[in-house]
């Protein structure tokens, strides 16, 4: 894309078009692929100034691509990341995306699923401040037979705004598709805002497609009965925002990546 998105574009309706307007001038896309049959695609988006990247994956027929793909810019970093993904016939893709750092931070994934494909995706967005951080998904659903599951959790505070734009499209010819999407976020402070768009596109006549979006605040029960426990009401507050995000990360093994997260949660409802 050589021109600055508009909000016309039903993808880039929640971005940060301010500060995309400030850098797009001197945009310098860089590009790289990725092939094969057995892919690990482990990535953590650091440092300052702007990442823009385009990477495109092949997944070849019966294979298989884990990874971890973690956005984790600097406080003042912008982060606009596309991922185009393929597999092929029976090929399987079992990722996870954190996104917690830098002013904007967006995630864009573009996969394309072909006869008996499989794909689990699990989604975490984590801001505070005055953050805009984004989880982007086009699941097409190609060839027959194939599987996607999406699960996206959101947890927010000071003046945050955290979206996720979730399109599956199901073509003609991808009978006995089975595909899930789940969005929930989770409000911390007031002035933090959630935005949820989850579609379908259906041209298939035998599926089984599904799709759920919640935005709350912390469950007063549920603190109640931590407090009364003798945890405290900071402490409390933590463990059930760790909690809710948990089912998003739950391929999320232990290690920097994950102990990143927990304290930007902790230092998210310290601040609420």
């Amino acid at each position: 894309m050589t021109a600055l998105p508009t909000r016309r574009q039903e993808a880039w309706r929640y971005a940060d078009l301010k500060t995309l307007e400030g850098l797009w001038p001197d945009r310098a896309l860089m590009a790289r692929e990725l092939s094969g049959a057995a892919l690990n695609l482990d990535e953590r988006i650091d440092g300052g100034g702007w990442r823009d990247e385009e990477v495109t994956v092949s997944v070849a027929p019966g294979g298989r691509l884990t990874g971890l793909i973690e956005q984790a810019m600097d406080a003042t970093g912008v982060a606009t990341q596309l991922y185009r993904i393929t597999l092929d016939e029976g090929a399987e893709a079992d990722l996870t995306l954190l996104n917690h750092g830098g002013r904007y931070g967006r995630l864009a994934l573009d996969i394309s699923l072909h006869k008996g494909a499989r794909l689990s995706l699990g989604g975490a967005i984590v801001g505070g401040g005055e953050q805009t951080l984004e989880i982007v998904t086009h699941v097409r659903h190609l060839g027959p037979d194939a599987v996607s599951e999406q699960t996206v959790r959101a947890v927010l505070g000071g003046r945050a705004v955290g979206s996720y734009l979730g399109q599956v499209a199901v073509a003609r010819e991808a009978q006995k598709t089975d595909a899930e999407q789940s969005f929930k976020a989770l409000l911390l402070a007031r002035g933090a805002t959630a935005n949820a768009k989850p579609e379908l596109e259906i041209f298939a006549d035998d599926v089984k497609c599904a799709h759920g979006a919640s935005i709350g605040e912390l469950d007063k029960a549920a603190l109640f009965y931590l407090e009364s426990r003798g945890i405290a009401p900071r402490d409390a507050q933590a463990l059930l925002a760790q909690a809710f995000v948990d089912d998003a990360i739950v391929a999320l093994a232990e290690g920097p990546a994950r102990e990143a997260l927990l304290a930007r949660l902790a230092a998210l409802v310290e601040a609420a």
